[in-house]
């Protein structure tokens, strides 16, 4: 019996990080002995969701939408006809089938269109979708079907490939697809740690070392951690050695593979689906750009922070000097963001960025009319 006729998983509901309605969650994976699937959520938001507001979505969207490039998702798979999704998803077989529905919602974190009722809308929603399984039906996934997924994406046209999981191990076959994939100018995007949830209560456990996650550790793939929004990441939870890029991924506003509720998701690799977005908003937008510049753009434009954190709007409109390598602290975005609206909630650590810059922006003016105010005086001395 297939998962889809067993029935329907029940996963607890969680609030969403701005304290919203209450709404299904989507897991990374589902216990195979329920034999049931994520159900449909009954309920909509209307509010634009916190990880919008807090990458100035709307601002993004001015430059590009993402049309006409192709993105990978290597997951659970996508539902095709999913609200927001319908008629931009390609999948075929066992992709087309999304039973737990992280494929789906990290999907429509990439490129869901705007759906009546919600206020939720994808990175880049021009954008199309290409599905590929990276895990089997209860979302356990392996390095060969990781890699599997990899080779399906790059074969299939895409520009970017989004995987979902983070692996303890590297394998040859994991090793080939990641060289294959710069060999051919697709950007690689991963979460440089697993979506594994803090303990508490009593039994709470010390989190382990930081350590590599594959394919996130290997060279050229654009690794990426969540934080929540406040830009902070929860105690107790698998660390990693290294991570380019941080992006919002708790308590997360997206869509299922049913219905056109939303549902809510959170970790590192959510967090990864809004990188993968805004790199095709890059591929878009910039297309003589290659893969690595794509990703060597992200890094340089991203606000500082531990970890830098994305900044989509920067990514498209920053000038950046040509031909000059990004410097190892990236640099703020040189655009002014629009106001946030008064109903959304903005974090802190994004909101401290623009502020930050901000006053850069100002103290380069002021040095720079002292500049010219020093220069006439010098010159009227000589003259006299």
């Amino acid at each position: 019996m297939s998962a889809e006729a067993a029935g329907d998983a029940t996963p607890t509901p969680v609030a969403s990080a701005s304290a919203g309605p209450e709404l299904r969650l989507i897991p990374p994976s589902l216990d195979p002995a329920s034999g049931a699937c994520t159900k449909a959520s009954p309920t909509q938001v209307a509010a634009t969701p916190w990880a919008q507001l807090s990458l100035n979505l709307a601002q993004a969207g001015r430059y590009t939408q993402g049309g006409g490039v192709l993105v990978a998702v290597v997951d659970t798979g996508v539902a095709p006809q999913a609200a927001g999704l319908a008629g931009r998803v390609r999948a075929d077989g066992a992709a087309a089938q999304d039973c737990v529905g992280h494929g789906t919602f990290l999907a429509g974190v990439i490129a869901g269109s705007p759906v009546p009722g919600s206020g939720f809308v994808g990175v880049a929603p021009r954008a199309r979708i290409v599905a590929e399984r990276g895990t089997d039906q209860w979302g356990r996934p392996s390095a060969d079907m990781v890699a599997d997924g990899i080779e399906a994406g790059i074969a299939a046209g895409a520009k970017v490939v989004d995987v979902s999981a983070a692996l303890p191990v590297n394998t040859a076959r994991l090793r080939a697809a990641i060289k294959h994939a710069a060999a051919a100018d697709v950007l690689v995007v991963a979460p440089a740690a697993p979506d594994t949830a803090p303990q508490t209560g009593s039994g709470q456990s010390s989190a382990p070392p930081p350590a590599s996650y594959w394919p996130a550790a290997s060279d050229g793939v654009l690794s990426v951690v969540d934080v929540d929004i406040n830009g902070q990441r929860p105690d107790g939870i698998p660390q990693p050695e290294h991570a380019d890029l941080a992006a919002p991924g708790d308590g997360i506003t997206g869509i299922g593979p049913k219905g056109t509720g939303n549902y809510v998701a959170s970790g590192a690799s959510v967090a990864t689906a809004f990188v993968a977005g805004t790199a095709a908003l890059v591929r878009a937008h910039l297309p003589h750009l290659t893969a690595a510049q794509t990703a060597a753009r992200l890094k340089a434009t991203a606000a500082h922070a531990e970890v830098p954190l994305l900044d989509p709007s920067g990514a498209l409109s920053t000038v950046l000097p040509t031909g000059a390598a990004p410097s190892s602290e990236p640099e703020a975005a040189l655009h002014l963001p629009e106001a946030a609206p008064t109903s959304g909630v903005v974090p802190r650590a994004w909101a401290l960025a623009g502020a930050c810059l901000l006053l850069g922006v100002l103290a380069a003016g002021a040095m720079a009319v002292a500049r010219v105010r020093l220069s006439r005086r010098t010159a009227g001395q000589r003259r006299a």
